[in-house]
């Protein structure tokens, strides 16, 4: 009797301690799940960027290694080291003030209007150290145009807007003409506003006015546009419009995305970039980061657990 009672005790122990340990495998199953419902609900792009496609891969066009910024003593961004390769679309994602627009801001030294800021490490262009002091500025902003979070249009017509880089560049006329319509239809905006180009562009909707930038910024032919969240104060009409154009535009620019909304990262994105707290956690194909992630702190933002 003595040893059948000791067995029952034994026996309800090792239940409790099996009881014990489930929470922790239910836990882990509704992770996984999530993730995978999260997969399975988002159409993902394809795992190769675009330059990939035809064959050899392209040089990285940008590429930074061990690059850090400061505000002062407070860190922005810390040891990111990433290859962005053309005509493909990269996002970056994170919870709000991890350094997501520090670093895509840094690419064309639109942290240089901020006070006592300074950097560390390499952050190149085509090969040129964008921080460099002999870095011609006009140039480079040429070359990596940016649109931001809320559209900016000029107080200007909507010709002007588009024609303002370029005649700063010394172009008149017939050809000035040709490449605001042609920027404009680049833009998907050209049918919607071709008979009131004198119109002011203020007079927009907020969509088309976010589209108008994207005009004004590739009048100056850029190979590298960058995007801070574009869509954020957008409708969902307004932001579908503007991730449709982001696919047609890959096949000519490289471009960056800033976005909050991991759906439509996985939508536009070949590849994906999650930053936490100032630092780079994982880089990878955008089908990787939302479906299999190698850390688990990717893991538990885009399930939702933190952010």
């Amino acid at each position: 009797m003595a040893g059948s009672a000791v067995d029952g005790v034994k026996g309800k122990t090792e239940m409790i301690q099996e009881m014990s340990v489930l929470p922790n495998l239910y836990e882990q199953v509704d992770t996984k799940r999530k993730a995978i419902t999260l997969a399975d609900n988002i159409p993902i792009q394809n795992d190769a960027p675009s330059a990939d496609r035809g064959g050899e891969r392209l040089p990285a066009i940008i590429r930074a290694e061990k690059f850090c910024l400061y505000y002062g003593r407070k860190v922005g961004v810390k040891d990111i080291s990433m290859d962005i390769h053309p005509r493909s679309v990269t996002a970056i994602i994170g919870p709000s003030g991890c350094g997501k627009s520090t670093f895509l801001r840094s690419i064309n030294r639109m942290n240089d209007l901020i006070p006592h800021t300074r950097t560390e490490g390499l952050l190149t262009v085509e090969g040129r150290d964008v921080h460099d002091k002999r870095t011609d500025m006009v140039l480079l902003r040429q070359q990596v145009g940016i649109v931001f979070q809320k559209a900016n249009p000029f107080p200007k017509s909507i010709f002007d807007n588009v024609s303002y880089g370029p005649r700063l560049q010394g172009i008149r006329g017939g050809s000035l003409s040709d490449l605001v319509e042609t920027c404009l239809r680049d833009a998907s905006l050209w049918e919607e506003v071709k008979d009131s180009l004198n119109k002011s562009a203020l007079a927009l909707s907020g969509g088309q006015q976010q589209r108008l930038c994207i005009a004004r910024a590739l009048a100056t032919r850029p190979k590298v546009l960058l995007m801070d969240e574009p869509c954020s104060a957008l409708d969902p009409i307004s932001t579908a419009r503007v991730e449709e154009l982001v696919g047609e535009l890959k096949k000519t620019y490289t471009i960056v995305t800033v976005t909050h909304n991991m759906q439509q990262a996985a939508r536009i994105s070949e590849r994906t970039a999650f930053f936490c707290l100032g630092e780079l956690i994982e880089y990878d194909s955008t089908k990787r980061i939302f479906t299999n992630p190698r850390k688990k702190q990717t893991e538990d933002y885009v399930t939702g657990r933190f952010g």
